[in-house]
């Protein structure tokens, strides 16, 4: 590791997109917000309020018909480098959703995905695996 990583190794920040969740996997991810058990932050994340300043972003739901261009959007206001998770099974496959006139596809055919987090709704442990695994990536694309 050179000395300019060195000093500017900071935390990633983790930014959340609902692409027209049921809010399931949200409620999950609040979890890992707020329950101390769960933390996030124990892992070094933080989650922001603007996608201008995340690093790593976390997408729920699958990409419905009315939200596609703004989740397409968001996604291309998050600076490189960054990585995606998937969380849930709503983004990977479309879910109990999939085939339905409101839904686009899965998300991959629109937004590289890195780490699929699967579940309905995943549980926190499952989510933090999730994150450890996007934060490793993360890191090696700096």
């Amino acid at each position: 590791m050179n000395l300019i990583s060195r000093i500017s190794a900071r935390s990633p920040w983790l930014y959340r997109i609902n692409a027209g969740s049921c809010n399931g996997c949200d409620v999950e991810l609040a979890t890992t917000a707020c329950i101390p058990r769960y933390d996030v932050e124990r892992l070094g994340c933080k989650y922001c309020g603007s996608p201008r300043h995340a690093d790593i972003v976390l997408i729920t739901g699958p990409l419905t018909v009315r939200v596609k261009d703004k989740v397409l959007r968001l996604y291309g206001e998050i600076p490189d480098p960054k990585v995606t998770v998937a969380v849930g099974i709503c983004p990977i496959s479309g879910g109990v959703f999939r085939g339905s006139y409101a839904v686009c596809a899965p998300i991959d055919q629109y937004i590289p995905i890195d780490v699929n987090v699967p579940g309905c709704p995943p549980r926190p442990q499952a989510i933090l695996e999730g994150v450890a695994m996007a934060i490793e990536i993360w890191k090696e694309r700096l």
